[in-house]
């Protein structure tokens, strides 16, 4: 499914990838096969691909690509039936009754990508592969983008999300919310793909961009239809920490594309509106009782968010928020180095630094890029010119996106520039 937009403008390319959750959803609310319906629905795209360019794109969009996914998924069914007993074979495709026609959308409570986002973190599934199957089927990205997320090659990945699908489908499960007591059990998984997906949008893994604006647009819709659906305050928070964050998605980036730091960053570019609704969202759930780490993150975006420029930033209490979110049951590398950075701020770039040589003793953030920029950039303000230079080219060898790389070259760079112009 990886090249099948090549053909496509921008737009196009845009809804299809919108449209294709809701399509798969559809497709197995009404058939109940994971697997064949997601290679019907690769065959309607593929279609519309082909012939929306020349015949434009069709007044109902949604309802086009079900219709030619169904009829794609009949043709699998009678290969299918080719090798089974029809009996066994029209027992297996009953198709379920379903009162709306397949160009109306869906209300907001029986979503089919909501849906389908619960199925895919279904409790007989593992961790890694309930967020490869969410960030496959929901999320929009090919097999080699999620394998290079894992780290493990592309066939290993394929295997996976083949096995989980299969899971999902000899599950029995029905495809419809599971009920309210089942909803509350998956939600620490659902969050947590969601979580990734908006991560991997924000702040690609890899390739020429800084961000994949679908993937946060797809991220944040989900996650306001769960927080509509849930009261959880965890879901609120993620839903403002994701909001928070989007908002300074525009100031992360210069003309050419090049990244800047939200210390350089110029905050007038900021979403005042989003940042507003995270705000408040974040405020509405904080008094509820012992934040969980989506409440504390969003929190902590809410302070920068807040902050007047970066030198009027409150740290000490970011600290006090860092040191709540390193509490939390499972440690993570990741909050301790941004912990470590918060108090660089505080009590000076040498405490910092001790903090950061901690977490690298552990080994816990393994080659990391980011372990080698925050260590350069802390070197930086204590003024070690040289160590920070070799630290940012560390750091630029071990990332993958290349908006990134040529920051950190450029960091390195304007050091040595300094140091031969003194």
């Amino acid at each position: 499914m990886g090249d099948r937009h090549a053909m496509i403008d921008g737009d196009t390319e845009g809804l299809l990838r919108e449209l294709t959750p809701q399509v798969l959803g559809a497709l197995v609310r009404r058939y109940g096969n994971f697997d064949s319906c997601e290679d019907a629905v690769s065959e309607a795209l593929l279609a519309a691909a082909t012939q929306w360019p020349r015949t434009g794109i069709p007044e109902q969009p949604r309802g086009w690509l079900i219709t030619v996914a169904s009829r794609r998924l009949i043709d699998l069914l009678r290969a299918e039936q080719a090798r089974r007993r029809r009996e066994e074979s029209q027992a297996q495709w009953e198709i379920r009754p379903d009162p709306a026609l397949p160009g109306e959308p869906a209300p907001a409570e029986s979503d089919d990508s909501l849906i389908l986002l619960f199925l895919c973190c279904h409790p007989s599934l593992s961790p890694a592969s309930q967020i490869a199957l969410t960030l496959r089927a929901v999320g929009g990205l090919t097999t080699a983008e999620i394998a290079r997320a894992f780290l493990v090659p592309e066939p290993t990945m394929t295997r996976r999300i083949t096995r989980a699908k299969q899971s999902i489908t000899g599950s029995g499960v029905p495809f419809a919310l599971p009920p309210r007591e089942d909803q509350l059990e998956r939600v620490a998984a659902v969050l947590h793909v969601l979580y990734l997906i908006f991560n991997e949008g924000y702040a690609s893994t890899a390739g020429p961009d800084l961000h994949r604006p679908e993937l946060t647009a797809e991220a944040i819709r989900l996650a306001r239809l769960l927080h509509r659906l849930s009261d959880d305050a965890e879901a609120a928070g993620l839903l403002a920490l994701m909001l928070l964050t989007d908002a300074r998605r525009e100031a992360r980036t210069g003309p050419a594309g090049e990244l800047i730091v939200m210390a350089d960053q110029d905050r007038t570019r900021w979403d005042r509106a989003m940042i507003t609704e995270g705000v408040s969202l974040i405020s509405s759930v904080l008094p509820r009782g012992e934040p969980g780490p989506y409440q504390l993150q969003a929190a902590i975006a809410a302070i920068h968010d807040e902050a007047p420029s970066a030198d009027r930033t409150d740290w000490p209490q970011i600290v006090a928020l860092y040191r709540l979110l390193l509490t939390q049951a499972r440690p993570n590398p990741v909050v301790e180095l941004n912990h470590a950075v918060a108090v660089a701020m505080v009590d000076g770039p040498a405490a910092g630094l001790d903090l950061i040589n901690e977490l690298d003793g552990s080994g816990r953030l393994g080659d990391d890029h980011r372990l080698s920029a925050v260590r350069a950039h802390l070197l930086e303000l204590a003024g070690d010119h040289g160590p920070a230079r070799s630290a940012y080219l560390a750091a630029a060898d071990r990332a993958i996106n290349l908006p990134q790389q040529r920051y950190l070259r450029d960091r390195a760079r304007r050091l040595e520039e300094d140091d031969d112009g003194g």
